[in-house]
């Protein structure tokens, strides 16, 4: 009897063992989590020092080593606004109880703290709003962005001395010359802003945007970026998202436009049909053209369609979840990634400083936050909850029928 006691315990115990075992390492990781806990990794050294006035203190710049000059303190604002606009939907979710929900609290209570000391004067975080670097403009519009992609996580949650703060430096923005290329539309995003909550906007800046930017519409998908074709993302990381915001907005206020909301949608969706496939079937991309150290930035009109607009008909929320979930394990398991106090270093994927542009500084890549626009979306969404699917290149490496494909020209409604 005692031997049998003492044979069924040993059962008892190996096979609790063995069942904990298999749980630490067969359980899967959900891909929700992977992206939370790598937004929170992203995004916590800054807005913790940023709400406490001490980012300018002791974030670590990292220049380009072409750099070209410019006051080196813009990257304080690129790294803030380009993070915002990422993650402020994310912010936008009600507060609840899990883990991931305590996370969310403490980061808008951070935002929130931060957007404040970005234009305080009196704040050691005050950002650079006045330089000749015309670098301002561009990353002022990234923060108009995110108060437009979630206001109410944002804006309204601003007192009202900081609001007219942010007012009155976006109005003072109107004296810099944009580029004439994408960098039109960051005057027009702050324009449309300012029209969004009832201030006066130059209504010939928004005219010569919309107008030049649908000008400049090439086909299939494609803007050019200026008077000439570059072959690289910033049809992800600006004109796509920009372009569809602004005219949202212009749309809303019966100010005339030479394409609706609905044809730019219909644009970008096309060009994200393009972006899917372009990952492979390990889940890697080509970095190829400028500013490819923006790393999941490539991705923004994906993730921007995921949480807002619904994906490109024939596209499956499993299939585009695991095609970005797979990029950005492959992306960031690599070291090098980070420096040493958890901020954003150089490279494409790992450390890598001679990739980076002559205007390229480490604040610069937080336009990789982009990328994050679906945890704007609750838990249960399909776009989390639907099974894993392979994307395209898997199931044409791998012998399965996938879509075909062809040119779609979108030049009318």
């Amino acid at each position: 009897m005692k031997l049998r006691l003492i044979t069924l315990a040993f059962i008892s115990v190996f096979f609790l063992t063995a069942a904990s075992a298999k749980k630490k390492t067969t359980a899967p990781v959900n891909d929700r989590q992977q992206w939370v806990e790598l937004c929170y990794r992203i995004a916590a050294p800054v807005l913790e020092n940023m709400s406490k006035g001490e980012l300018q203190k002791n974030m670590q710049l990292e220049l380009s080593p072409t750099w070209d000059g410019r006051d080196k303190r813009v990257a304080y604002m690129e790294t803030f606004g380009r993070l915002m606009a990422g993650i402020s939907p994310w912010l936008a979710l009600p507060d609840d109880d899990t883990e991931e929900g305590k996370m969310r609290k403490q980061m808008r209570e951070w935002a929130v703290l931060a957007y404040k000391n970005a234009v305080d004067p009196d704040s050691p975080d005050f950002l650079l709003w006045e330089t000749k670097s015309t670098q301002r403009l561009v990353d002022a519009a990234y923060i108009a962005e995110s108060f437009l992609r979630a206001p109410e996580a944002t804006w309204q949650l601003l007192d009202e001395t900081t609001q007219k703060r942010y007012i009155e430096r976006f109005q003072r923005l109107k004296i810099v010359r944009p580029a004439y290329n994408n960098w039109l539309l960051f005057r027009g995003l702050i324009e449309a802003f300012l029209m969004s909550v009832g201030e006066d906007a130059d209504q010939y800046v928004l005219t010569v945007a919309s107008n030049k930017i649908n000008e400049w519409y090439l086909s299939d998908g494609w803007y050019s970026d200026g008077s000439e074709f570059a072959l690289d993302y910033y049809n992800a990381y600006v004109i796509h998202p920009m372009y569809i915001e602004m005219l949202e907005v212009l749309n809303k206020h019966h100010f005339w436009t030479p394409i609706s909301t609905k044809l730019a949608i219909k644009r970008m969706q096309r060009f994200n049909v393009f972006m899917e496939r372009l990952i492979s079937p390990e889940g890697t991309y080509p970095a190829f053209g400028r500013s490819v150290v923006y790393r999941m930035g490539a991705f923004q009109t994906l993730a921007m369609a995921a949480w807002k607009y619904g994906l490109p008909e024939g596209m499956s929320n499993g299939q585009v979840r695991s095609a970005l979930t797979a990029v950005m394990n492959n992306m960031f398991k690599v070291e090098g990634n980070f420096n040493e106090k958890g901020f954003l270093q150089l490279g494409f994927a790992g450390h890598q400083p001679d990739l980076s542009n002559y205007y390229t500084n480490n604040g610069s890549l937080y336009m990789t936050s982009l990328v994050f626009m679906p945890l704007g979306l609750p838990a249960d969404h399909p776009f989390w909850k639907d099974a894993a699917e392979p994307w395209t290149s898997q199931k044409a490496w791998s012998g399965q029928p996938f879509p075909i494909d062809g040119h779609h020209s979108l030049r009318s409604e």
